[in-house]
């Protein structure tokens, strides 16, 4: 027996790779079964078979893993920057831009004074961890949302979010880093250091840039799908390899290949969706289990009093600035309520930086202190962080909402409030434009578009009655339907057949082999829409883009804004 666990200690990365998928596996379901995250579970697992339980595995053992958790890491971070879509992102900017302001300020600074002058800790060391407690763990957010297929403006809010405080945080340390002296003093001279932390952030920008405009130049060419899921690997594998190499942040340089990719590309589905769709939940499973196997309780009672202090100003700070942030940007009220709850996680980049700190030799004196305090907390948000924001999820109203539904092509993007247009032929022209701007269309041509449109238009008005107008135009064969809504509180001056202005137009744009589906969405819209007059009161009078979306996408809209696979079923 003794022989059998000792030989299990020195396990060949094989077996344990097997043993890790195993418990990961095991655990997430257990968890699923009591209602918890699968990722607690795969965390807590780990836990139990690795330094802080059983022990069972050696550190060599578990360092051959290591390949895989960089894999892992550049995954999670492609994939948060593949939301970073410029296009879909345009009418979320307001309330990014206050999140990204708070989140850097608020959160950083109460960590700071907590741990300064609550928690007795050296002024600069209280300064890294203000630096740190910024970050929000990519990898649990990424995880928790394909695991509950949300999908929403809470949660594009959310991702957006994770990915600008991450490269936040990475910004903000590296300032702070660089203005510590080599006698851990704050000196003067401390600011010959930027060159280093400018390499910090230019360096993975450039690298995923070129990575991602290499990326796109291989998938124009007319290659088979195993062709392009290799070129997709070898990018992600070379950008982190090379980011290691270089010293610079591989995470970082990884998310700018995803948000380049996504935004210079016809679609990201080559490198994101399709690619590694098959082998993403495996990769993410060995992830998580070996994080769980990383964390050890021995640093809690190092830490001691700085370790509470932390969390608490840190889980404080998220809150805070969420709400404030969020209504300073007249947020929706399920997205202000719970965005807060939902950032609390922290792993990935808070666990680099700590790493950062053990080979600096100037913090040679706190490495240890800083390392406990920041792994302590890491420890806690990883286990109680995906319950938080499953819950967050839950109570945002977007769980199990990754379906395609009637009306999906209608997102926060696509939508404009307070529309105004002289003539019903200037509105239809630009709403083609946001159209265009909006979709995947690259190979659509404007004015054919336009021109099928205005055509349809003089065969007959489009106008429905109760201020709804529904304008549409040809797409070529195989092109899937797409649409875009303008919203006018005070009505545009032309009128339908019942005598009222238009308050609400949705352009269509639809191939003929989509006719069916067209059919059905013009019911809805005239059933919905154009008939129900309180809904109309409060679809016409959207403060913002994102709230008619919530009234389009809410449960209260089901029964015309179906989930195609229910009807199908039914």
């Amino acid at each position: 027996m003794t022989s059998a666990l000792e030989s299990l200690h020195h396990a060949g990365p094989l077996l344990l790779l097997a043993i890790v998928l195993l418990a990961g596996s095991l655990f997430g379901a257990v968890a699923r079964r009591v209602r918890l995250p699968a990722i607690t579970g795969q965390i807590i697992g780990g836990i139990l078979i690795g330094a802080g339980g059983l022990d069972l595995f050696s550190k060599d053992s578990i360092a051959g893993l290591e390949p895989l958790t960089e894999i892992a890491l550049g995954l999670i971070a492609v994939t948060v920057g593949a939301h970073l879509h410029i296009g879909r992102l345009s009418n979320a900017v307001r309330r990014l831009f206050y999140l990204l302001i708070a989140e850097s300020t608020i959160t950083p600074l109460l960590v700071f004074c907590v741990a300064y002058w609550l928690g007795g800790a050296p002024f600069e060391l209280a300064l890294l961890f203000g630096a740190v407690s910024i970050a929000t763990a990519p990898a649990t957010i990424v995880a928790l949302v394909r695991e509950t297929r949300s999908k929403g403006v809470f949660v594009k809010t959310l991702i957006a979010s994770v990915a600008l405080n991450n490269t936040a945080c990475i910004v903000v340390f590296e300032v702070c880093r660089a203005l510590i002296g080599t006698d851990f003093n704050l000196s003067r001279d401390a600011l010959l250091d930027s060159e280093g932390a400018l390499m910090q952030l230019a360096g993975p920008v450039l690298l995923g840039g070129l990575a991602a405009v290499a990326l796109d130049r291989v998938t124009r060419l007319a290659l088979g799908p195993e062709r392009l899921a290799t070129a997709a690997v070898v990018a992600l594998v070379l950008t982190s390899g090379l980011a290691t190499a270089l010293t610079i942040s591989p995470m970082l340089a990884c998310l700018v290949l995803g948000a380049v990719q996504t935004n210079i590309t016809h679609s990201r589905s080559h490198l994101v969706d399709s690619v590694f769709d098959n082998f993403e939940p495996a990769i993410l499973i060995v992830f998580f289990t070996l994080a769980g196997m990383h964390l050890s309780f021995d640093q809690l009672e190092q830490a001691g009093l700085l370790v509470v202090l932390y969390f608490v100003a840190r889980f404080t700070g998220k809150l805070l600035s969420a709400d404030l942030a969020l209504r300073a940007a007249h947020a929706t009220e399920r997205v202000r309520k719970n965005l807060g709850l939902a950032l609390v996680p922290q792993a990935g980049v808070a666990v680099g930086l700590v790493l950062l700190i053990q080979d600096d030799a100037r913090f040679s004196g706190v490495a240890g202190l800083f390392a406990a305090v920041v792994l302590s907390v890491v420890t806690i948000n990883e286990i109680v962080g995906p319950i938080l924001t499953r819950i967050a999820l839950t109570r945002a109203g977007e769980v199990g909402r990754d379906r395609l539904r009637l009306i999906d092509f209608l997102q926060e993007e696509h939508i404009l409030t307070s529309f105004d247009a002289p003539t019903k032929e200037v509105a239809i022209s630009r709403l083609v434009d946001l159209l265009l701007r909006t979709h995947s269309l690259r190979g659509v041509d404007r004015d054919e578009l336009l021109a099928s449109v205005l055509e349809r238009e003089s065969q007959g008005s489009t106008c429905l009655g109760g201020g709804l107008a529904v304008p549409h135009g040809i797409l070529p064969e195989g092109e899937a339907m797409v649409g875009v809504m303008a919203l006018s509180r005070d009505g545009l001056a032309f009128e339908g057949p019942d005598g009222r202005p238009v308050h609400c137009m949705v352009l269509l744009g639809t191939a003929p082999d989509e006719r069916d589906r067209h059919l059905q969405v013009l019911a809805a819209l005239a059933r919905t829409v154009g008939t129900d007059r309180a809904f109309q009161d409060q679809l016409f009078d959207s403060k913002s883009p994102a709230h008619a979306y919530e009234l389009l996408h809410g449960d209260e809209s089901e029964d015309f804004n179906y989930f195609i696979e229910d009807a199908l079923e039914a």
